[in-house]
């Protein structure tokens, strides 16, 4: 039960990673890769969302950064690592 739940924790981290990277990149409405970035966006969206309101974007000039995914990863891999840690070493 223990490798589902870290190999799940694992898969939800690779999917965070591919929403910022697609958040980077401009996409047309027409584009395959549309259903990829939206089915990304449902499954982070409901952990993001609040810690996107509870966290205030950083202001750098005319731009804002997001620190919602860099919290949510550095929690994820915390509890990972405290999760899927071998028993004894």
């Amino acid at each position: 039960m223990r490798t589902v739940l870290c190999n799940l924790l694992l898969l939800y981290i690779v999917a965070i990673f591919a929403r910022v990277i697609f958040s980077w990149i401009p996409l047309s409405p027409e584009s395959p890769v549309t259903v990829v970035r939206t089915w990304l966006v449902r499954i982070t969206e409901p952990v993001m969302g609040p810690l996107r309101r509870a966290l205030p974007a950083i202001r750098l000039g005319s731009m804002a950064l997001d620190l919602s995914p860099i919290v949510l990863l550095i929690g994820l891999q915390i509890f990972r690592a405290f999760i899927c840690a071998t028993p004894g070493g």
